[in-house]
This record gives structure tokens, sequence and C-alpha cells, in this order.
């Protein structure tokens, strides 16, 4: 049995603290493979990010709240993405990294831009949300998983009591 090379791998990246873990990991993995790296936020609706709840990665190498106060100016959520997209890739040490911002349903576009990419494996984060968030939106990770042909690799994020 001839087995197939992985050449790309798609690490999608929410703005969750735990996001290190799942880009360390997954860079890690594509790197073990030899394969391209492809950084991916989605940003979804504008109000998600201006909720009370909603608290960006603060500290996380040099993206702070300061950061994320001009979110919704216009353009400024896609530049606050850039800019923290471009901060992995800083912490990666890998200037080949690609990075891409896509705009919708977080599963869908993951979906679609792994599709469109021709990825070789998805990488993202699984982390327990309060039930209102599972009930409102679902999970991300349980949506790609059951829509998808590519493999996934889930790191695991939930923080240990």
């Amino acid at each position: 049995m001839k087995a197939n090379k992985m050449k790309k791998v798609l690490i999608a990246l929410d703005y969750d603290p735990t996001a290190r873990k799942v880009a360390e990991e997954g860079y890690s993995l594509a790197k073990t493979m030899g394969a391209k790296v492809m950084l991916l936020h989605v940003i979804a609706d504008a109000t998600y990010y201006s909720a009370l709840e909603y608290s960006p990665p603060t500290g996380f190498l040099g993206f702070n709240y300061t950061d994320a106060l001009h979110l919704l100016d216009e353009g400024g959520l896609e530049k606050a993405t850039k800019h923290f997209l471009d901060k992995f890739k800083s912490h990666l040490g890998d200037e080949t990294i690609k990075t891409l911002i896509k705009e919708g349903d977080f599963a869908e576009a993951i979906l679609k831009t792994a599709k469109d990419l021709h990825v070789d494996v998805i990488v993202l984060g699984s982390h327990s949300r309060r039930w209102l968030e599972e009930i409102l939106m679902g999970s991300v990770t349980e949506k790609v998983l059951h829509h998808t042909s590519v493999p996934l690799f889930i790191v695991p994020t939930k923080q240990k009591k």
C-alpha cells in the first residue's frame, strides 16, 4: 500500500488563549511531514467580538486588549486579525507560513478553504464552551468532522481543573 504524502496543513485558529497550543501542535505535525502550513482565522459576526464574554488572548505575543478595542472600526477587525495571525507566524519562526482570513460561518469557511486549497490535514482545537454557546453556535470541530473527507488533527485544549 502506497502512503499519500501530506503536503498542506491548514491550522484553524480562533481568538481563544488556547490557540497558541493549537498552532504549535499543528505546526509540529506539519514540519514532521515536511508539509506547507497555512494559518486560518474566520471572522464571523462582528458582534461576537464585542460581546462581554469575548476575551482575546490578552498578552499573547503582543496581542492585547487594546488591540481588541479597535476591532469594530471599519477594517479594524480584519487588521487586528492579520496582526493576530502574523504574531503566530512570527512565534512559529517560519516566514513560509501562509496566513488566511475568511468571513462567514466558522465551520463552513474552514471546510470551503480546505476544499479550495486541497489541504491534506485540517488542524483544529477542541475546547469546551459554556452550554449556552454550544446551543447557539454548535461545535465548530464537530461540524467540520461530520462534513469533511479531509483528515482532522484535533488538539484538545480544555483546561484541566
